[in-house]
C-alpha cells in the first residue's frame, strides 16, 4: 500500500461517491479472465473479420494502447461488427467460475454508506455475470457500461477500408491523422465525462479505483481521487495504490471517519427535531 502524502489522515477526502472498475480491479488479475478475453478477442478478429494470424497478436496490443479498448480501435480503423455479437463471442465464452465470492469486498462495501458506482468498458451481461459470481451486484447504486455510452450499434456498410495503422505509425506521412473511434471507452475523456454526467457524479468529491493507470490519469485531469489497485507501488497521478482492495479501510480510513461523523450529524438532527416536536 502506498499513498500521496498530500492527502494525510488530517485532511478530509470530501467524499459522497466511490467509483470502480470492474475487470482486475473488483474481481483480481489472478483469476485468469484477462487472458482468457485477450484470446478471445484475437480469435474474434482472425475468424470474423478475417485478420491475419500472423499480426493479429501485435495489432490487438497496438489497437488497445491507442484507443483504450482494441474493439474500439477495430472499428476507428474500420472494420465492421455488430456490438452485441462481438461481447457475445469475447465475453460469452468466459469460464465465469474463475471468479470466485468474495465476501470480504462485500462486508467492506456495505460498511460504507457512500455512493458507489461501477464503471466499465464491458457490456452489460459480462458486468452483471461477473458482480454476481463475487457476490456483490446488490453493493453497487448503479453500473455504467458499454452500452450506456454507446446505446446503439451502427448500421453495416458493404463498403470496407481498413486504415493501415501498423504501417501509419511505422511510416507516418505527414498530414495523415489516425482515424476517430466511433465508441465511446475509457481513458477517453470524453467517455469519462459522459459517464458522470449519467450518473450525475461530481468528480471533485468521487474517488476512482482502477487498475489501468491510464483511466488513472485521465481521471486526475478532470479532477478525481484516484486509486490504482493491483500494485502496492503508487505512480505518479494516482493518489493512493492498493494491491487489493481488501486493503481499502487500511489505506482510506478516512471514508470511514467521514461516514461515522456524518451520520452521527444526521442523528443529531433527527434528536432535534423531534425534541422540538415534543415540546
Amino acid at each position: 500500500m502506498d499513498y500521496d502524502g498530500r492527502y494525510n489522515k488530517d485532511q478530509s477526502l470530501k467524499c459522497d461517491c466511490l467509483l470502480f472498475d470492474l475487470d482486475d480491479t473488483l474481481y483480481p488479475f489472478a483469476s485468469g479472465i484477462a487472458a482468457d478475453i485477450a484470446k478471445n478477442i484475437k480469435d474474434y478478429m482472425v475468424h470474423k473479420l478475417g485478420v491475419d494470424e500472423s499480426v493479429s497478436l501485435e495489432l490487438c496490443i497496438l489497437l488497445y494502447k491507442q484507443y483504450g479498448t482494441t474493439m474500439a480501435g477495430l472499428r476507428a480503423v474500420g472494420y465492421q461488427f455488430d456490438y452485441d455479437d462481438f461481447h457475445s463471442f469475447v465475453h460469452g465464452r468466459l469460464a465465469y467460475d474463475k471468479i470466485k465470492p468474495d465476501p470480504v469486498l462485500r462486508n467492506i462495501l456495505l460498511s460504507l454508506p457512500l455512493r458507489k458506482i461501477v464503471f466499465t468498458n464491458g457490456d452489460r451481461i459480462h458486468a452483471s455475470r461477473a458482480l454476481k459470481r463475487l457476490g456483490i451486484e446488490d453493493c453497487f447504486e448503479r453500473v455504467v457500461c458499454f452500452e450506456t455510452l454507446n446505446p446503439t450499434s451502427p448500421a453495416l456498410s458493404d463498403k470496407l477500408e481498413i486504415f493501415d495503422i501498423m504501417k501509419h505509425l511505422a511510416h507516418p506521412q505527414p498530414g495523415v491523422e489516425l482515424p476517430k473511434s466511433p465508441i465511446l471507452c475509457k481513458p477517453s475523456r470524453e467517455a469519462m465525462l459522459q459517464a458522470l454526467e449519467v450518473a450525475s457524479i461530481n468528480p471533485h468529491t468521487t474517488i476512482l479505483f482502477d487498475d489501468s493507470f491510464r483511466n488513472i490519469e485521465a481521471a486526475k485531469q478532470i479532477g478525481m481521487r484516484t486509486v490504482l489497485v493491483g500494485t502496492s507501488e503508487r505512480k505518479k497521478g494516482a493518489d493512493y495504490a492498493l494491491a487489493s482492495l481488501h486493503n481499502m479501510k487500511e489505506a482510506l480510513p478516512e471514508l470511514w471517519e467521514e461516514a461515522e461523523k456524518d451520520e452521527d450529524v444526521r442523528n443529531s438532527s433527527k434528536v432535534g427535531i423531534e425534541t422540538s416536536v415534543i415540546a
